[in-house]
């Protein structure tokens, strides 16, 4: 068979990277062709996402790509969790998205609580309650800036807005959202009976998809810009964890794997 070659975007919190899979029927190597800093950014009291950055740098690493020859044929993103950013009707993204360490969260669990009780919200998630999960970043949109969570049309994870920016369709990867506090754990489904408690209206929430569903080829404009090719884009895992663990060289049951990031996970 011929060479296949994929683009992989890794984005962590500090730091993202471009990298080229090849697969020749037998054996897969990597390769780095671009790395950037990630760097958020404090403003008028607010820690964010420099989300256009780290979108100019994927399309960077995507033309990368092109001038080298590497002849992609798909590519997918991977990053952290439980943050998002919001799209307005007119399918514009309404502001830079705020980082899970910035403090407007601070003691929201116990707001939370007169709504819904953590019990409940891990009996229905199994999420432990953690004041910058999604579900409570949302209670604190709802509670402090009630007319921007009423405008926006959509909420999209982060690897799901950069899809967006990419190729114009807007879904929800089903293990990134798995970080939010925001899925039936045994439905597999959103827990839209909680976020209803919270006053969180379901149609902010874009279709679940599973890894490995396509998005297309990009916008016509981002083409364009990264060099003309015919590079599709899939949802992949794309929570950064999930990711690595598909990718535990595991052979049988018997295995043990261990993944430190942000927190420490052995499964």
């Amino acid at each position: 068979m011929s060479e296949l070659k994929m683009l992989a975007i890794d984005l962590g919190a500090s730091s993202g990277r471009g990298i080229i899979g090849s697969f020749d029927g037998e054996k897969l190597t990597l390769r780095e062709n671009h790395r950037f800093s990630n760097d958020p950014v404090f403003v008028n009291g607010r820690f964010t996402w420099d989300i256009l950055r780290i979108f100019f740098e994927i399309k960077n690493s995507v033309t990368k790509t092109v001038i080298e020859g590497d002849n992609v044929s798909s590519m997918g993103i991977d990053t952290w969790g439980v943050d998002y950013g919001f799209i307005d009707k007119n399918g514009r993204m309404m502001a830079n998205p705020t980082h899970y360490r910035d403090t407007r969260t601070l003691g929201i669990t116990d707001y939370v609580k007169n709504f819904v009780s953590p019990e409940e919200i891990y009996k229905v998630t199994g999420i432990q309650a953690i004041d910058f999960n999604t579900l409570n970043q949302l209670a604190a949109d709802k509670r402090d800036d009630p007319e921007m969570l009423e405008r926006a049309e959509k909420m999209l994870f982060i690897p799901d807005l950069l899809n967006y920016f990419l190729t114009g369709k807007m879904v929800t990867e089903y293990t990134v959202a798995s970080t939010g506090m925001i899925l039936d754990a045994a439905k597999r489904d959103f827990a839209f009976d909680l976020t209803d408690r919270l006053g969180i209206r379901r149609s902010l929430f874009a279709p679940l998809v599973q890894p490995c569903n396509g998005l297309g080829g990009l916008l016509p404009q981002i083409n364009e810009e990264v060099g003309k090719n015919n590079i599709k884009v899939v949802n992949v895992a794309s929570h950064d964890t999930a990711s690595a663990v598909i990718a535990v060289p595991a052979k049988n049951k018997d295995f043990i794997y261990i993944s430190s990031g942000t927190w420490s996970l052995m499964g």
